[in-house]
Parts: C-alpha cells; sequence; structure tokens
C-alpha cells in the first residue's frame, strides 16, 4: 500500500505538487495521470525519497522508502547503463549490488523475454529493447510494490500488449502498481483505478468505471430542433446526449414529432475524461 498524505514540495517560488493525498491499493493497477509539469515524477521521486517533500508524507506500508528499498522497484528515467556492458552484466551488476542471488538475472531476463538479445551490448538495444531492460532492472528484487513512469515509451503495438500482460500479472500476484503514461487508451485496458492531478493538486481518484460518463450519440434530419428539446450540442449534424437513457431520447424525441436515424450508446473513453478533468 502506498499512502500520499498531504505531500507538497516548491522549488523555490515554484509549487509544484500541493497538498496532495491519494492511496495505491495492492491487487490493483493505478493509472497516474495529468498534463505535462503537473507533478506527478516529483511526486513519484518523493515516494522513493529522491526528493524530500516540504511537507507531508509518502509511506510504503506504513513507513518510507528508506526503509522498505528491497519492496521496491521503479522505473522513471529509463536504463541508465553503460554503452559497452551488455544487458546481462549491467543486471549483474545491480543485483550484487543488492545482494541478491545470480540466478534472479537469467529468471528476470527469461520473464522479460529478453534472452535473446541479453549478451549484446546496451549501445546497440533499440528504445524499446532499452525499456524492457529498465523493467528487468526494476523487477530484480522480486518487489511487492512497482513505480513505473511512462514505462510504454519507445514500445511498439506488440511490445505494448507484452507490457499489459506483464503489468496485469504483476497485479494478480498481490503487487501494489502506480503507472503513469501519455497514452492513454493503453491506460485505460491495464489500470483499475486513477488518480489524476493538475497543477500539482489532486483533481479526481477512483475506479476507471466510475469516470466515463454514459452518452448517447444521435442521428436525426431534426438534429437542430432535437438538440434544443434536449439541452445537446449538434456538432457534424449529430448529438451527444449526456444524462438520458436512450429509451427516453426516443419517447421524447416521438412526443414532440422529431425524426430519430440512430442512437448508439457509449461511454466516454478515458481520454475524453482526462481532457474534461484537466481543461
Amino acid at each position: 500500500m502506498i499512502e500520499v498524505r498531504n505531500l507538497t514540495k516548491r522549488f523555490g517560488p515554484v509549487l509544484a505538487v500541493d497538498d496532495l493525498s491519494f492511496s495505491v491499493a495492492p491487487g490493483v493497477v493505478t493509472g497516474f495521470l495529468g498534463p505535462n509539469g503537473s507533478g506527478k515524477t516529483t511526486t513519484m521521486r518523493m515516494i522513493l525519497g529522491l526528493v524530500r517533500p516540504s511537507s507531508g508524507t509518502a509511506t510504503i506500508d506504513g513507513q518510507s522508502y528508506v526503509e522498505v528499498p528491497r519492496m521496491v522497484g521503479a522505473v522513471l528515467d529509463g536504463v541508465n547503463a553503460h554503452p559497452r556492458s551488455t544487458g546481462r552484466s549491467h543486471l549483474g551488476v545491480y543485483a550484487a549490488m543488492a545482494g541478491l542471488p545470480r540466478r534472479r538475472v537469467a529468471e528476470v531476463l527469461a520473464q522479460l523475454e529478453m534472452t535473446e538479445f541479453a549478451d549484446r551490448p546496451v549501445g546497440e538495444y533499440s528504445t524499446g529493447m532499452r525499456q524492457r531492460l529498465s523493467l528487468a532492472t526494476a523487477l530484480l528484487g522480486d518487489p511487492r510494490v512497482l513505480l513505473l513512469d511512462e514505462p510504454s515509451n519507445g514500445l511498439d503495438p506488440r511490445g505494448m500488449a507484452w507490457l499489459r500482460d506483464l503489468v496485469r500479472g504483476q497485479a494478480c500476484d498481490g503487487r501494489t502498481i502506480l503507472i503513469s503514461s501519455h497514452v492513454l487508451s493503453e491506460l485505460e485496458q491495464v489500470a483499475d483505478h486513477v488518480v489524476v492531478i493538475r497543477s500539482g493538486r489532486l483533481v479526481t481518484s477512483g475506479p476507471v468505471a466510475s469516470l466515463g460518463g454514459s452518452v448517447v450519440v444521435v442521428k436525426s434530419p431534426d438534429a437542430a430542433r432535437l438538440g434544443a428539446l434536449l439541452g445537446a450540442p449538434v456538432v457534424d449534424g449529430e448529438l451527444r446526449v449526456t444524462g438520458l437513457p436512450a429509451a427516453e431520447i426516443a419517447d421524447r424525441a416521438a412526443a414532440a414529432g422529431l425524426r430519430i436515424h440512430e442512437l448508439t450508446p457509449s461511454r466516454s473513453s478515458l481520454e475524453e475524461v482526462f481532457l474534461e478533468l484537466t481543461r
């Protein structure tokens, strides 16, 4: 469990994080969303003890990161490996530094499907390969908590699908996962819960399913009159009606003698909700 309570960080006159509070539960993938510069990375760095808060606390199972470092794996800025070092030797150094058994290197290489290129110099790695190496480094200690900042950077569609499966599998094993991403369509497929911030402050927090409001797209040759009746905007000849079920829309149109050619119930995507919340 990650607990952020009244977390605040100032860099001189700049208020980067402002009285922020939220929780990340085990067994759940929590998406961490916000526009560029909203304070996401600074918050993650405070959770990891890399940045000292101006006030407030960030704890992992009730303790600060320095008390439980082996419990936590993180991907923040991508891999920092010597270009002539191989992926295997890079992981070996980190395993030795953490006092982990050498077998963990081979296990993580297999888990992340890296064995094929593990003995190539990191300088020859593609962006996607380097991202896998970052994830492998984070998973070496078999952590119970994962903080992933933009882990999908550089991944192709197949890599994206692989990452989704990996993250879901980690959550199913009971791990606590906080993940930020600007690829909201991907995050929507993997996250159970989201925390949205703007200008360092909490905007909303809750299950993904509860954030998207229901929308009914209506096509009608009487769109202008129907839009006035329902209080809905008309865009490109279509209405997007919120707060009314399709049946009631049809009944109101029939009572007013207005024609409807198509009713399509849907839900707002995570991207639409995000743009609305952070407008």
